[in-house]
């Protein structure tokens, strides 16, 4: 009924050194991994920035900007510049990527055991927790 496979799989062959595909070690992937979701919650805390810009948040963007730095061997990260003028509604749902973002951010940074960015991404996550509750009246 199925044709059979007639090719190895890439998953179960073995390269030799220097073969035609690139090999990385976990820490690696988890480095690039844990600098995507630095550099995304960088961004939107840039947006943030925009809208609301506050001492905290231009702290917060200088030590994302230096974890990504970090992560990325010395290459800094692209910046955002948003100039539109945003509405309420559009700063929480910002603060919730914000949230989110930062919540992955901690799952890849205690997975790889960098405490720097674990601490940096669970300030973010009460941060932006923080600014997504209603006031009480």
């Amino acid at each position: 009924m199925y044709e059979p496979i007639r090719t190895k799989s890439v998953h179960t062959t073995v390269a030799a050194p220097g073969g035609d595909f690139p090999h990385r070690s976990r820490e690696e992937e988890l480095d690039i991994q844990l600098a995507g979701h630095l550099a995304a919650l960088l961004a939107v805390t840039d947006e943030l920035r925009a809208v609301a810009g506050t001492p905290e948040l231009d702290t917060a963007a200088a030590e994302l900007a230096a974890q990504v730095a970090r992560l990325r061997g010395g290459h800094a990260p692209a910046r955002s510049t948003v100039a539109d003028a945003l509405h309420e509604p559009h700063v929480i749902a910002l603060h919730q990527r914000a949230h989110a973002l930062a919540g992955r951010a901690l799952v890849v940074a205690a997975s790889r055991a960098d405490t720097a960015a674990a601490i940096l991404a669970a300030r973010r996550m009460e941060f932006h927790a923080d600014a997504t509750e209603p006031v009480a009246a």
